[in-house]
């Protein structure tokens, strides 16, 4: 479950969050009793974003910035598919790998994203925004000039601000569903102390491999 409650219908006032709940789960449906999105997802993003009519208008108007840019939507997809593998989100990586896939990207580069250094299928531009996306996500933005050079061959700078900001927006998307344990990423913890069965006699390890 996440991590924060999940609005029913009969609570929504906001008119916006209404159509959303229309149209991604169906008419008169409630998706925090009836979960299930129309694109496969338990849609749990959504009622819980709720609890805060002004993060969830401002996220959705977030997505709009596709319509009208400049950015080749499949190099954008890119992006957040490589934002959403290194931040360990499984929820945006696997939405991601699927709207990639609705574009045409072939099952070879979807494949090699997890390890796209070793990868000989992806272009030179690709490589580079590939780059750049870990060093927006694991470097905090620090870029070496290298990179960067290689996008200004290839790309307008609309083009790059906007694969910058998207790449960005989706970093922090997979952040925020990873803390709440919102959709796939309601997993648990998958590192903790694997402990000595009941009766067992804790030793000094570092006595003993140091042979003391």
């Amino acid at each position: 479950m996440p991590r924060l409650r999940q609005v029913p219908r009969a609570e929504v006032t906001d008119e916006r969050i209404l159509f959303f709940y229309d149209r991604l789960f169906g008419p008169d449906k409630d998706p925090a009793v009836e979960p299930g999105t129309i694109h496969a997802t338990p849609g749990d993003w959504w009622t819980v974003f709720a609890q805060s009519p002004e993060v969830f208008r401002h996220a959705v108007r977030g997505f709009g910035v596709y319509r009208n840019s400049r950015l080749d939507p499949l190099l954008r997809e890119l992006g957040q598919c490589r934002a959403g593998y290194a931040r360990g989100s499984q929820f945006v990586f696997s939405q991601h790998c699927k709207q990639m896939r609705s574009l045409g990207a072939s099952e070879e580069k979807i494949a090699a994203i997890p390890s796209w250094q070793l990868a000989d299928c992806f272009s030179d531009l690709e490589r580079a925004l590939l780059a750049y996306t870990d060093c927006l996500v694991h470097d905090g933005g620090r870029v070496p000039d290298a990179v960067f050079a290689v996008l200004r061959e290839h790309l307008s700078d609309p083009e790059i601000l906007e694969f910058t900001y998207i790449t960005a927006l989706y970093d922090m998307h997979a952040t925020m569903s990873r803390a709440l344990r919102l959709e796939f990423d309601d997993r648990p913890e998958p590192v903790e102390e694997v402990r000595i069965p009941e009766g067992g006699e804790v030793a000094d390890l570092s006595a003993d491999l140091s042979g003391e």
